[in-house]
């Protein structure tokens, strides 16, 4: 190894003089010590197969549907195993060094992701999950959608409120509704965790400015003080329609990606 990389395996960074094995199709590359634990089915995969370090969901997402970025499933998946019973989950920030270390390990590695498992912290996977939400260019509803998103959450009759917002929710390029009803029922399970003490008002207050945003890039100061008390009620609204809606999404692959 020339230049220090990632085992594709581990997780591990394979250092400067060491020697390395690299698979010619797949282009996967491991310490010689993680060659049992190599998968035994090669995947070939594009040249440049790293995720960009920027875009919108859609460049991260799967080619086929579910529309939901590996990255996402990977930490909704690793929170799920061991973080329900966690005190502040999401609300508690994990160390940022390590949350960027992390964000950046499985950005360049893109479809072959190292295992979370050995994160101890799980608040530092939550981290890295808020994080790449935040990175992207613009958010999961989109700002074309987020005056519609606005109003349809500030209809005072439930009812109403909910069919306006479903509609608003189908509205939205496919990996964004997929991405977005994936999270959602994450969302609602870990609201429903005793032991989390998360409910809806508080997941609302994290997601809030990190679902929903601004209708743009560079919003005036005035915009960012108007809009966070309307970011975290359009999360609410949504964290209150029914799972079902949601799962109408993701249908029967929800159960490939994450145990319901």
């Amino acid at each position: 190894v020339i230049r220090p990389e990632l085992c594709g395996v581990c997780g591990s960074r394979i250092r400067f003089g060491k020697a390395a094995i690299k698979c010619r199709q797949c282009h996967l590359l491991l310490h010689l010590k993680c060659q049992e634990q190599c998968p035994t089915a090669c995947v070939p995969q594009p040249r440049h197969h790293a995720w960009p370090c920027e875009g919108v969901v859609a460049d991260f997402a799967p080619s086929t549907p579910p529309l939901v970025p590996v990255l996402v499933v990977q930490c909704v998946t690793e929170v799920e195993k061991r973080g329900l019973t966690e005190t502040g989950l999401y609300r508690i920030p994990g160390a940022e060094q390590l949350v960027q270390e992390w964000k950046q390990k499985l950005l360049r590695a893109g479809g072959t992701l190292p295992t979370l498992s050995s994160v101890a912290d799980i608040h530092v996977v939550c981290g890295v999950l808020k994080d790449f939400l935040r990175g992207l260019k613009e958010p999961l509803v989109t700002f074309s959608l987020h005056p519609a998103f606005l109003r349809a959450a500030d209809i005072l009759d439930d009812a109403a409120c909910s069919t306006a917002l479903c509609h608003v929710v189908s509205k939205l390029p496919r990996a964004n509704r997929d991405t977005l009803a994936f999270l959602m029922l994450h969302l609602l399970r870990v609201s429903h965790s005793p032991e989390c003490k998360m409910d809806v008002l508080n997941l609302s207050r994290v997601f809030g400015p990190t679902l929903v945003g601004h209708s743009s890039a560079n919003p005036a100061p005035l915009t960012i003080l108007e809009d966070a008390p309307r970011q975290c009620k359009v999360v609410a609204r949504l964290l209150s329609l029914p799972p079902d809606f949601w799962r109408g999404f993701v249908g029967t692959e929800q159960e490939k990606l994450v145990p319901i």
